[in-house]
C-alpha cells in the first residue's frame, strides 16, 4: 500500500542508482518498486525508469527521474542521528567517498546533490543540555568541523 505521505526526490536519471546506494548504506532502508515510463516524456523515453519507491531509515520516498531541470539544495536534507564515532565516520565516508562532497558542521552532499546531516547524538545532547556555557563551547567547536569528531566535542563540553 502506498503511504499517505512520501518524500519525493527529483533526480537527473539516477533515482534507481541513488535508491540502491541508500539501501546499501543506511539501516532500515530498501528499494521497493521500480516504475517504467509507459510513453515518452519531456526528459525521457518509454521504457526508462520513471520512478523508484524506496525507504531511507524508515522514511518512505519516491525518486523521480525528471532530468536536469531542478537541482537539490541544503533547504532539504536527511538528518541522521548517529550513536558513536564509528557510525558517524562510516556514514560520512560512505557519502563523501562515493562521489559526494564534504561541507561543515556535519553536513555533506551525496553525488546526486542530496544533502545529509550526519549528526552524533552526543552533539545534539550537548547543545541542548542545561549547561549553557558547555553548550556554547560545543557549538563553537562544531562550527570549525566538517565531519563531527565526538572526542573534540566532549573535550569542549568539559572545558
Amino acid at each position: 500500500m502506498t503511504p499517505k505521505n512520501t518524500v519525493c526526490i527529483w533526480y537527473d536519471h539516477a533515482a534507481l542508482e541513488a535508491a540502491t546506494f541508500y539501501a546499501q548504506t543506511f539501516p532500515d532502508s530498501v528499494v521497493g518498486r521500480v516504475h517504467y515510463a509507459p510513453g515518452d516524456y519531456p526528459m525521457g523515453q518509454e521504457g526508462q525508469v520513471l520512478t523508484v519507491e524506496f525507504t531511507v531509515m524508515g522514511i518512505p520516498c519516491i525518486g523521480i527521474n525528471g532530468g536536469p531541470v531542478f537541482q537539490h539544495s541544503e533547504a532539504f536534507s536527511f538528518q541522521v542521528a548517529t550513536d558513536d564515532q564509528a557510525e558517524t565516520d562510516r556514514l560520512w565516508h560512505a557519502i563523501v567517498g562515493n562521489g559526494g562532497q564534504a561541507s561543515q558542521c556535519g553536513w555533506c552532499k551525496d553525488k546526486w546533490g542530496v544533502s545529509w546531516q550526519i549528526t552524533p547524538r552526543a552533539l545534539t545532547q550537548a547543545i541542548a543540555g542545561p549547561d549553557r556555557a558547555a553548550a556554547k563551547r560545543v557549538f563553537e567547536a562544531m562550527m570549525r568541523m566538517g565531519k563531527i569528531d565526538i572526542a573534540t566535542l566532549e573535550a569542549a563540553r568539559h572545558g
